[in-house]
């Protein structure tokens, strides 16, 4: 059984769910953790895992937008500290001794596992945005481009590369990567869908001013998460999070609105539900999820600067084509994640790698 140093990116929430999963998994086969997270992800991994806080470079958004000067100031904080951090987490190499390291989207440690000769993997849905190659409108690139060098910069110290994504395009020739379906917690796979009528509205990063007001011209029912309230406004009911009435929300709504977070994109694929996804302007990951959304028929890319009467109901016009293309992917990678793990875990590497 391995000894497993675990580095976990600390902002919102997807992170650190797919490290616990994970870990759960694991732990249940023997292993043992240590991992290393901060904010989100350390209060969430530190009910079940002993973990060490490492500030980690992260996006800060403000009023539904890419906040670049908070953004820049945080890794350069980061990075200002990397001397001590990468020493501090030698001294916790050396006495913890991993045989694995792996890394969802942490800077610090796969950085310290190359130093100390241990194998890293890296697993994550940013990376398939650098071990891949995609085809981007011309208005993206700047973004695009610089999303790549960050990664490359800031991320990419693993030895070994697992994109989860739910678009897999091929990984580029010598990358050290595989790509895979999306891995889901056990709350979402216990559900079975339902098709109502109210939508499902969450934006994680802050809803525009302006959506509430466009929703309530509508006559559709929307549950509305995001404004940290519970509350009904004739047509809207607002609800603060809870695990279970969102996963039943979400499994039982005709459709999802939403930013362009990865995972909640893929737990609606999952249920079979079209998305509509409003991604943060600046925000290159969310815009490409959209993209790639929006390409293989399972929903539509929108902008809150473009909320005109016509854009829900030329939506619902395609619902059953998308519902359609929706039915022939496969959004769920659990085993053959848990798989590839496994194997990273016994032999060091990844089996078939690019």
């Amino acid at each position: 059984m391995a000894r497993i140093l675990y580095g976990v990116h600390g902002t919102q929430h997807g992170h650190a769910i797919r490290a616990l999963i994970l870990a759960r998994h694991l732990k249940a086969l023997g292993h043992e953790f240590l991992f290393v997270s901060s904010e989100e992800g350390m209060q969430l991994l530190g009910r079940e895992f002993p973990v060490e806080r490492f500030e980690n470079p992260g996006t800060r958004y403000r009023n539904q937008r890419l906040d670049m000067p908070a953004t820049l100031k945080l890794a350069a904080r980061t990075l200002a500290k990397r001397p001590g951090e990468l020493a501090r987490l030698a001294a916790m190499i050396a006495e913890f001794r991993p045989d694995r390291a792996i890394s969802d989207y942490e800077y610090f440690v796969p950085i310290a596992a190359r130093r100390a000769g241990i194998p890293c993997l890296s697993i994550d849905h940013q990376h398939v945005v650098s071990c891949c190659d995609h085809d981007i409108p011309p208005r993206l690139w700047p973004d695009y481009w610089g999303i790549r060098a960050s990664i490359r910069f800031l991320f990419s110290a693993a030895t070994d590369y697992l994109a989860i994504s739910f678009f897999q395009p091929p990984p580029k020739p010598g990358a050290r990567a595989r790509i895979a379906p999306a891995i889901l917690r056990q709350s979402v796979r216990a559900r079975t869908p339902s098709r109502g009528d109210h939508i499902l509205v969450y934006q994680s990063c802050g809803i525009c001013d302006v959506f509430a007001p466009y929703l309530r011209a509508i006559d559709r029912e929307f549950r509305v998460y995001g404004y940290r309230m519970d509350k009904v406004d004739g047509n809207l009911t607002f609800r603060d999070y809870s695990e279970e009435g969102f996963l039943d929300d979400l499994a039982s709504c005709a459709y999802v609105i939403c930013g362009g977070s990865h995972n909640l994109m893929s737990e609606a694929l999952y249920y079979g539900k079209p998305v509509l996804s409003f991604p943060v302007p600046g925000a290159f990951e969310q815009q490409l999820n959209a993209l790639y959304l929006e390409r293989l028929g399972y929903g539509r890319s929108a902008s809150m600067e473009r909320l005109t009467p016509e854009l829900l109901p030329d939506f619902e016009k395609s619902l059953d084509a998308m519902r359609r293309r929706i039915a022939g992917g496969s959004f769920c990678g659990n085993e053959a994640v848990l798989a590839l793990v496994e194997d990273f875990l016994r032999d060091g590497a990844l089996p078939g790698r690019s």
